[in-house]
């Protein structure tokens, strides 16, 4: 299993680029970036340095989206960035959230988003496509490569990933709400005559590395919860199109453990977006914030990374927004990061 980490680029730039860094001397493999850009610093202009600055992790964004940015000039992005870098990015993508809202848009339609994966995918590994009416190609761009992973909660985008893309992510760790998914992911997958081991499945979420008492779990959870209401902008998406009862109108069912906790929730200021002690967190109880993240001493981390292993989970990618951002770098580098190789050395053996 591969472990990532997830940035915001929050200015200063340079501390961005620090963290990620680091987080190759400590043995993460990629590093993820919120693509916010009004929120946040423009993260493509960062990854320049950070992939300047590092020689082997793997760079994108989680995630960037068909709105806010002409596909072609994603597509030409990524492509320069290989050609400068040795092929290390990956796209991660999906129909939309702050970076949208902010400005008073809506997440795309699944037929845009359909095409917008083909596009970017195809432009980026140097290959021709129809755009607008057009034949383009990038001539300068046949050695670069890119996966394009998508990230999906409901039932038709988990169908379309199956079915187009080259990787999933989900962002929460909760070990059935990822089972469930890599079902439908793969159901999708067979169904549309691909092979389901072809896709890699990446879950994302805080982690927060504690000492074993219930103070540090206590204020770990409200150093986290801030996630739960980032996760519920999707989940309420996920109600008002499918309905909170279990029944998804033929897509398939969104399970309870997805949907049953918005219901106290109120409202969501972007202002706060991904921050924690965000003030419109407050209907995320206890329970969803320990089932949706990671949370506890080195020991609990390596045993939800083991479950999410089994489930099939190929990277899990700790996104880093709390007051502990260095403490869990290293904790994860000196403690998780070597017991997963060994682990994964273990069963390569037998």
């Amino acid at each position: 299993m591969d472990i990532g980490v997830v940035l915001q680029t929050n200015p200063p730039a340079s501390r961005v680029v620090d963290l990620a860094r680091r987080a190759e001397t400590y043995g993460f493999s990629h590093v993820w970036t919120f693509d916010s850009h009004i929120l946040w610093q423009e993260p493509y202009v960062i990854y320049s340095q950070i992939l300047a600055s590092t020689r082997n992790v793997m760079v994108g964004p989680m995630v960037t989206n068909p709105a806010t940015r002409d596909w072609t000039v994603t597509a030409s992005t990524y492509a320069t960035l290989n050609e400068m870098f040795g092929n290390r990015t990956v796209c991660g993508i999906g129909r939309g959230d702050s970076a949208v809202r902010v400005t008073n848009g809506a997440p795309v339609g699944l037929k845009e988003m359909r095409e917008s994966v083909h596009v970017i995918r195809e432009l980026a590994n140097g290959r021709a496509v129809e755009y607008k009416g057009s034949s383009i190609r990038f001539p300068w761009a046949a050695k670069s490569r890119l996966e394009v992973w998508l990230a999906a909660y409901g039932p038709k985008m988990l169908a379309m990933t199956g079915e187009v893309a080259d990787g999933f992510i989900l962002q929460l760790a909760d070990p059935d709400i990822v089972a469930w998914t890599i079902a439908a992911v793969k159901e999708a997958a067979t169904k549309a005559g691909r092979d389901p081991d072809s896709i890699t499945f990446c879950v994302a979420a805080p982690a927060y590395v504690t000492d074993g008492t219930p103070q540090h779990l206590a204020h770990a959870r409200e150093q986290c919860r801030w996630f739960g209401g980032m996760v519920g902008n999707h989940v309420a998406d996920l109600v008002g199109r499918y309905g909170s009862d279990g029944d998804a109108g033929g897509g398939g069912a969104v399970p309870q453990a997805l949907t049953d906790y918005i219901k106290g929730r109120e409202g969501y200021d972007y202002n706060e977006h991904g921050r924690a002690g965000n003030t419109h967190t407050s209907f995320v109880p206890d329970d969803i914030v320990d089932r949706f993240c990671v949370i506890g001493p080195p020991s609990v981390q390596l045993e939800r990374l083991a479950e999410l292993r089994a489930l099939g989970v190929h990277q899990f990618a700790v996104y880093l927004q709390h007051d502990d951002m260095d403490a869990t770098l290293a904790a994860y580098g000196n403690h998780v990061i070597p017991e997963v190789r060994v682990v994964e050395a273990t069963r390569a053996r037998t």
